[in-house]
């Protein structure tokens, strides 16, 4: 029996979130860098279907002028028009595990996920995770559903799941 939780912990993924509840408006603009390996894509196209609008592709890019130590530099500057959160997805090659992700979406993905709020300059969702596809973006809806209650009286909450399927929280 020991050996078989040993295993269970080991395959079946550690995730670890930050969540800080109440916090996403429903109507604001998402920005997100293009491309991707499968996991990013998906996190765009989940955004999109639960009614968000998520801004792809390049910020442009401004100059200013600036002082250091009585000399003239110019800096870059980028501005994102009308964007309240920023999405960073950062992942590896999802890897084809047909035996472990069999009823799960065949994909194990291995990825880093924060939400950064412009108006107030907090982050307000991180999550380092390892999965299967499917549970990986039920998770996400989870998390998503968190951000957006705007009831919650609590703390932010920090969770660690360490068994495949539960859910954070």
């Amino acid at each position: 029996m020991k050996k078989f939780l040993l295993v269970l912990l080991i395959l079946g993924g550690c995730n670890s979130m930050y969540i800080k509840p109440g916090t996403l408006d429903p109507n604001a603009v998402f920005y997100s860098t293009a491309g991707g390996y499968s996991m990013k894509r998906s996190i765009k196209e989940r955004l999109e279907q639960r009614g968000y609008d998520v801004r792809i592709g390049k910020m442009t890019l401004g100059r200013k002028v600036g002082t250091s130590d009585g000399g003239v530099i110019d800096i870059d500057e980028y501005k994102m028009e009308n964007v309240r959160y920023v999405i960073n997805v950062s992942e590896r090659s999802e890897k084809f595990c047909g035996l472990w992700c069999i009823f799960n979406g065949f994909w194990w993905w291995n990825f880093n996920v924060s939400i950064g709020d412009q108006e107030t300059g907090e982050e307000i969702f991180t999550w380092r995770g390892r999965g299967c596809a499917n549970s990986s973006l039920r998770k996400l809806d989870s998390a998503l559903d968190k951000l957006e209650m705007k009831e919650y009286k609590g703390s932010p909450t920090w969770t660690r799941s360490i068994i495949k399927d539960n859910k954070p929280g």
